[in-house]
């Protein structure tokens, strides 16, 4: 890859033709309409938070450098951000008067009500550009590898430069548009922002079970996300059917693998919704997280509720216990080695060999306290599960 370095270009360069779209928030064009702000293989706009942007032009105003900055020459007077493209972004949007940063008494400046000598020295800033030349494979290496503006690029928005097509410009047209209507209602089962793309990798982790690079080359020159879509909206769909109740531990489950487990199975969302808030309610529930889990799955894996606890204190007092008692009577002091009559049918079990266990399962109403613990051998508490 063919690299020059270009001092002559100033800020006010750069913001010739600027031109920066609120609704998705790109930062499109500049220097004279030459010059792409935002290609599809970069990430969204993500300065916009009153501080990395007022960062910026706080900087520019204090002499400080900004660091080199990446355009690559795709024709003749034509050029693309490879990197720095949040930098240009945000100086673009404050000359444009988008923004105001606090001057040495605390007021509020917008570009346009700033002296006209803070102006130009904003304007007259040159900045430290390499032009880079090459083919598509060397360029988007090099974007994979370059990291000037601390903050690093995620999975996704590495595979989003990786395969840069049709594909990912209308897959980030739905899934990384924060203006989309639905985001409120995503963030309730998805953790994550648009602008980072994670309702984006969500979509294609659920759709391509797991598998988001092999999806992404195969889909990469399609010019439709159908099924992309379709897939995300049908899991998205269940999961509201099914739980009438919104909980915030809901929010970044793995609801692709459960739509997948159970989605064929037929629920009655009044008893489902009675279920979840019965379990919420019960004091002997350690982590909510899987109550959903459980509930989908017929209420018959406890474990992954995290009630079969009892307190080391509660399990040494009922361990001594037994202990005594299978000692005088020559027996194992676990019930079930001594009812079955088999080699350890007179074994005194250590502690560190048991485990504490319900005598009435959880699951059936048995409480997690003394009254209802007995210690068994590993093997048949594991054997004895939740009958």
């Amino acid at each position: 890859m063919k690299t020059t370095l270009k001092t002559t270009i100033t800020v006010k360069d750069i913001c010739e033709g600027f031109v920066y779209n609120e609704l998705e928030g790109k930062g499109l064009f500049g220097l004279s309409g030459k010059l792409t702000i935002q290609p599809e293989y970069q990430r969204n706009y993500i300065y916009a938070d009153g501080k990395k942007d007022v960062a910026v032009i706080e900087s520019i105003l204090k002499g400080y450098p900004l660091g080199l900055i990446y355009f690559v020459k795709v024709a003749e007077e034509k050029y693309e951000v490879l990197d720095g493209q949040q930098r240009i972004t945000s100086i673009g949007r404050y000359v444009t008067d988008k923004f105001a940063v606090k001057d040495e008494h605390g007021m509020e400046q917008h570009f346009g009500s700033l002296p006209a000598d803070k102006q130009r020295i904003i304007l007259e800033t040159p900045l430290l550009i390499y032009e880079c030349e090459g083919e598509e494979s060397e360029i988007k290496e090099w974007f994979k590898t370059i990291n000037i503006s601390g903050v690093p690029l995620n999975n996704q928005e590495l595979l989003n430069a990786i395969y840069s097509w049709p594909f990912v410009t209308l897959a980030k047209e739905e899934f990384s548009n924060t203006q989309n209507a639905n985001i409120q209602k995503w963030s309730a089962y998805i953790k994550g922002s648009a602008n980072r793309q994670e309702f984006l990798e969500r979509a294609l982790d659920w759709v391509s079970k797991g598998k988001i690079d092999d999806y992404m080359s195969r889909h990469r020159y399609e010019h439709t996300i159908a099924e992309l879509k379709t897939y995300f909206t049908s899991v998205i769909d269940w999961v509201s059917s099914v739980f009438r109740d919104v909980e915030k531990e809901m929010c970044g489950l793995e609801w692709g693998k459960l739509y997948e487990q159970y989605h064929k199975k037929a629920f009655d969302p009044l008893q489902v919704s009675i279920e979840v808030q019965k379990l919420y309610a019960d004091s002997y529930v350690k982590n909510r997280k899987w109550v959903f889990e459980y509930v989908l799955g017929g209420m018959q894996d406890t474990k992954l509720l995290e009630v079969r606890i009892f307190d080391d204190a509660t399990k040494m007092s009922v361990y001594k216990k037994q202990a005594q008692e299978a000692e005088t009577k020559w027996v194992s002091n676990c019930s079930y080695c001594a009812v079955w009559h088999d080699a350890n049918k007179n074994k005194i079990w250590k502690l560190a060999e048991m485990d504490a266990d319900h005598v009435t399962a959880w699951s059936k109403g048995g409480g997690t306290d003394i009254s209802n613990c007995e210690m068994l051998c590993k093997t048949h508490n594991r054997a004895k599960g939740n009958k």
